[in-house]
């Protein structure tokens, strides 16, 4: 997921996808640890897309959050 995709979420949608992405990390470690991981690499990208929404939140209101 991409910044600018992240900035246009209104403050609900973020945390829903910001939850669900949690989960979704957490599942992949579990398969991990029980060698049924198909694609190893999307841990990666689920914790970088973590990141950057915890970025983007902590980011002040006014100043690039949209209001959708």
């Amino acid at each position: 997921m991409k910044s600018k995709e992240i900035r246009e979420l209104t403050e609900e949608e973020l945390e829903k996808k910001l939850s669900e992405s949690r989960e979704e990390l957490f599942n992949l470690r579990v398969q991990s640890k029980l060698g049924q991981i198909e694609k190893p690499d999307r841990i990666k990208h689920i914790k970088r897309d973590i990141a950057r929404m915890l970025t983007i939140k902590k980011e002040p209101a006014g100043k690039t959050r949209g209001t959708n």
